[in-house]
């Protein structure tokens, strides 16, 4: 699997190209999957999937992109019904986009609806483009700064399909508190690598191999 982590979505040129790059083709020929599942574990989080989902969210572009096919899986609905009406249909989408929102739900969710079980054997043909919490997601804990709603089990791990942790919004006028004073504070406890970065930045991974894509700024730290 391919991934494209990004803050804020596809914010920029250079985003953008490396989205298409990964895709191997023109977005306008390429098939996509929306989830919107981490909202709901925050306030407003139906109003914010519906914006999600329908394209309506020029500030985090994902589903506005003019894809040639968009559908929504639900991860939530997932559990009650046969494998066999939702897993044929993510193996052969071009590409997962997974919007932000709760970390630690949205790692629940895969969880319990068995797409973090499949994420590994979808192999190159698919692409997974995070937002935010979308992106956390993937790494191997979120730090307790990022703890909001609690998983059953307590903790901040999450799935670690990536071996570094990311602390988005790096320096959004939004968020007075994700200054680079307490990105880099936050960095000190992690025991991974830490990648923060602004809404500007994405982190392609192919293979291993970590790229950084950016038209702001970002930093890396090591634990």
């Amino acid at each position: 699997m391919k991934f494209l982590l990004t803050s804020a979505g596809i914010k920029n040129t250079s985003i953008h190209t490396a989205l298409v790059d990964l895709l191997g083709k023109p977005i306008a020929e390429s098939s996509a999957l929306c989830i919107p599942t981490a909202n709901y574990a925050q306030r407003g989080g139906a109003v914010n999937a519906w914006r999600f989902v329908s394209g309506r969210e020029p500030e985090t572009p994902m589903c506005e992109l003019g894809w040639k096919s968009l559908g929504v899986l639900e991860l939530t609905a997932l559990p009650s019904i046969d494998k066999e009406l939702w897993v044929p249909m993510v193996r052969e989408t071009d590409v997962l986009l997974v919007n932000g929102g709760d970390p630690l739900y949205l790692c629940y969710w895969m969880r319990q609806s068995g797409l973090a079980d499949l994420l590994p054997e979808l192999g190159y043909k698919t692409v997974y483009v995070g937002l935010s919490a979308g992106s956390m997601v993937m790494t191997p804990n979120i730090g307790e700064h990022f703890v909001g709603w609690e998983p059953p089990t307590g903790g901040d791990r999450t799935l670690g399909l990536v071996d570094f942790a990311i602390f988005p919004h790096l320096d959004n006028p939004d968020l007075p508190y994700n200054t680079l004073t307490h990105a880099e504070r936050w960095a000190t406890v992690m025991p991974v690598p830490a990648y923060l970065i602004d809404d500007q930045t994405a982190i392609q991974v192919v293979d291993g191999v970590v790229n950084v894509i950016s038209e702001g700024h970002w930093k890396q730290s090591t634990p």
